[in-house]
Parts: C-alpha cells; structure tokens; sequence
C-alpha cells in the first residue's frame, strides 16, 4: 500500500480535474452486481492516500470501460455519498464530502466503485481505502499558472487557491507589467505577510518585488530560486544562467543546462545582498536553497563544471553533470556560515539530486531525482 500525504503532492491534480465536465444520472443504491477482487484504476490513483480533512472534494476519473459508474463514498459516521456517472468522472459533491471528512477525522474512508457493462450488469471493485488526517491543511496554496509550451510565455501570472475548494484568484498577472514573466514566488515560513515575486519585462526590466506590511518594494536585482530564513530577516536566491535548447531526437526533444550559478544571501535590514564563498565557488553550481525550519541550516544543490565555455549550447559533457545535496550552517545573529558539507552526493545515488524541502518538524527531507542537470521535469526519472 503507497500512502502519501494529499497536500501539496496533489495540487496539480486538482487543478486538472478543475476543468472537467460529468455527465451525471440520478445516484441509486446497487442492489445486485458481482464482485471483482482488484481495485478500480482511477485517476488521479487516490489509493492509500492521507487527506487533509478540509481539502477540497477528491474528484477523480474511473479509467473502466463500461457504460455507466456508481461511486459510493463511506466512513464510520455520517451517510455515504453516492454519486453516478454516465462517462466515468466522479464530482463529488462539495457540502456533503467537508460534512463527512469532519466527522470522521482520523479514520479511513472509502471509494466503492461500481461499473456497468455493455449487457446492464453491474461490478463492484474491492473498495479503494484512504486515511483522513487529523488536522486541517494550510487553507490558500500560491502557484504559477502558465500555458505548457517552450515557445509561448506571455500569460503568465501567480494565482492563489483556496484549498478547501476550487476558488483562484489572482496575485499579480504578467498583463500588469506589459506582458511580462512571473516567477520564483517565495514567501517567509509559509505566511502571506512576506512575500517575494521575480518578474522580468522587456518595458520595466529585471527586478524582484517584495511585498511587507502591506507595502510592495522593488529591489533592483533578479532573484532566482528563493528561500527565506525563518525569521524573515534573511533571503538566500540563485543567480543562474538557464537556457533551452533542443536534443536531435527522442521521446522528449526539449532540455535546459544552467551553464553557470551560485548563491546570494541578501538582508532585509540593510539591503545589501553578498555572495559567501561557500555558496559561490568558481568551479561548480550552486541552486535550489531551502532552510531547515529552525534556520540553523541552508540546504542546497551543488555540481562541478565540466565544461571550459560557458556561453556554449549544449555545453560538452552537460548529460554527465549530477548535483550532490548540500547543506551549510548559518548563525542570522553574527551572519557567519560555517563550512559545507555533503549531505547524499551523485556518486552515492547515481543521479542528479534537486530540488530539497524539508518538513515543518525538520524530520524529513524530500528531494528529486533525475539521469542528469538541474531539470528533471523533461526527463523519464
């Protein structure tokens, strides 16, 4: 049995099922039908999952063939849902999902899927379990919203959700600023109160924007990858030289190489922003920072150069180039850093280790893996 927390790991899912229509028919009880002994194959694959008991309804598709789809939805207390398809996508109905996910915090809750063939017979799959949690997730979750092609850019914008529905709205558009590009949102420990957005425009140029006490700031730097220190009064962002290029052939023909990177620590209080030699060495990259919750660490991602130009596209060896996980120490109250050291390097895993974040409770850290380089969405692992 998988079991994943069903918070951020499964936004993109809900955004896609946002959009979906459902061809419903009057839900009824099934009284006779046969039993098959596997789970249905769903997707999203709610299966095993831990749902946060506020979040917004688990609509899913059932991936059966069939001509008809009854899902009943089950726990301890409270009356099943039921809810019946004509095309096999379950939306469930918001009111009567919160009503049951509260009364049974803690508990398990079940999907009973059923699917009616060709001939009007009916087959109910072995009930899919999930676990509701406790406690209630973050209620707003802040993302990028862009339209999934390399050659188009111009609309996109930072949006909010609120998590316990389907509710957007808009932070800020590229619109706002003469088409221009949003990126790299960070905000301090999860709070709206600091909030950080790069944004790059051909009118208004490269600048990052940081919004505090209800006022915006604008610092005349272009922050990459951001990480804020727990107690807001430290910034440590990227500097990286990121291209696109394309491969000759393959499932997947597109590719990105930072060429080159490093690291910047800037304080809010005097506004000054400096490069540790640690964070910035001439003969690697260094990307992806991520505080422990306590802030007494800085996580990062670092690999050697392997290559003499750094303009060239593709540069010579960049499919060998794996990242090893680092972390620094860090004292907010003298500024000082201590030494680096290798948390999982490459030569350990075999592959590119990216993208760190560690847990509220700093017992976990998760990170993602790839063949090579700094971008993991183009390829197969």
């Amino acid at each position: 049995m998988r079991t994943r927390f069903a918070g951020n790991v499964i936004f993109l899912s809900f955004l896609i099922v946002l959009g979906w229509g459902t061809t419903s028919c009057r839900p009824k009880a099934i009284d006779r039908y046969s039993e098959i002994a596997s789970e249905p194959n769903l997707s999203p694959d709610y299966t095993g999952t831990v749902i946060p008991a506020n979040i917004a309804p688990l609509n899913f598709r059932i991936l059966e063939d069939g001509q008809a789809y009854s899902v009943t939805i089950r726990s301890d207390v409270g009356q099943p849902i039921m809810v019946s398809s004509k095309t096999g996508q379950i939306r469930i109905p918001v009111r009567q999902w919160h009503a049951l996910l509260d009364a049974n915090r803690g508990r398990d809750v079940f999907f009973e899927v059923y699917v009616q063939d060709a001939g009007g017979q009916w087959t109910r799959f072995r009930p899919v379990a999930n676990t509701i949690a406790p406690e209630d997730i973050d209620g707003t979750l802040v993302f990028r919203f862009m339209k999934p092609l390399y050659s188009w850019w111009r609309e996109i914008a930072i949006y909010q959700r609120d998590m316990a529905s389907y509710e957007t709205s808009v932070v800020l558009h590229g619109r706002s600023f003469a088409g221009g590009c949003l990126n790299c949102h960070s905000f301090v420990g999860n709070e709206p109160d600091t909030m950080s957005i790069s944004l790059r425009s051909a009118t208004y140029g490269s600048d990052t924007l940081i919004a505090h006490d209800g006022a915006v700031d604008r610092i005349g730097a272009k922050w990459g990858y951001t990480a804020w220190h727990p107690g807001g009064d430290v910034a440590v962002y990227s500097i990286n030289k990121v291209t696109q290029f394309f491969q000759a052939g393959g499932l997947e023909v597109r590719d990105v190489v930072d060429l080159d990177s490093a690291l910047v620590c800037y304080r809010v209080a005097t506004h000054t922003a400096t490069s540790p030699k640690e964070l910035a060495e001439k003969d690697r990259l260094e990307t992806y920072p991520a505080w422990s919750p306590d802030g007494r660490y800085l996580y990062y991602c670092s690999a050697p150069i392997l290559w003499k130009d750094r303009n060239a596209v593709p540069p010579e060896n960049y499919d060998k180039l794996k990242y090893d996980l680092r972390r620094i120490s860090y004292d907010v109250a003298t500024d000082q850093w201590g030494q680096a050291e290798t948390v999982l390097s490459a030569e350990q895993t075999g592959l590119s280790i990216l993208l760190p974040r560690i847990s509220p409770d700093g017992r976990f850290l998760v990170f993602c893996m790839c063949n090579y380089g700094c971008f993991p969405v183009y390829q197969p692992r």
